[in-house]
């Protein structure tokens, strides 16, 4: 498993705590960003991460900002990216489950460390179900062409 991972500087602390789990656990990773508590703006590291991920380059992705909402807004915008903010455990399974989601959320100002890596285990260890989920990724899909025109 290959992970692309990125921050905003709200993220930063957080996101070092998840480099250190992956990495104690042996999961390659790349981390696209942010390097320090500065100031900066989200969409950057989102669009980063995101195209690694539709690319499949990496498999799954890691953003964390402040609440993960606005990070993982900016992330929907590629196509092919379905990024999920996750606050607990089982919005974490049910999202990889279901939605095949590719690229996890999670909000720093929202949750701690340990729930955090709880939840990032959760999300990484989760399979897609497919059968009738599969049939509304489809659909999601066909959205995201009618308005990627």
């Amino acid at each position: 498993m290959k992970l692309a991972i990125g921050s905003d500087h709200a993220g930063f602390a957080l996101k070092n705590e998840i480099l250190e789990h992956l990495k104690s656990k042996g999961i390659e990773y790349k981390d696209f960003g942010t390097y320090s508590e500065q100031s900066c703006d989200y969409p950057e590291f989102a669009l980063q991460v995101a195209e690694a991920v539709a690319s499949k380059e990496f498999e799954f992705g890691i953003l964390v900002c402040g609440t993960g909402i606005g990070i993982g807004i900016a992330a929907n915008k590629v196509p092919g990216i379905r990024a999920a903010l996750c606050s607990d455990t089982f919005s974490a399974h049910a999202t990889r489950e279901h939605n095949d989601a590719n690229i996890l959320t999670i909000g720093a100002r929202v949750v701690g460390g340990g729930l955090a890596l709880d939840i990032v285990d959760t999300f990484l260890n989760a399979k897609f179900q497919g059968d009738k989920h599969q049939r509304r990724i489809d659909m999601i899909a066909k959205i995201e062409e009618k308005y990627s025109k």
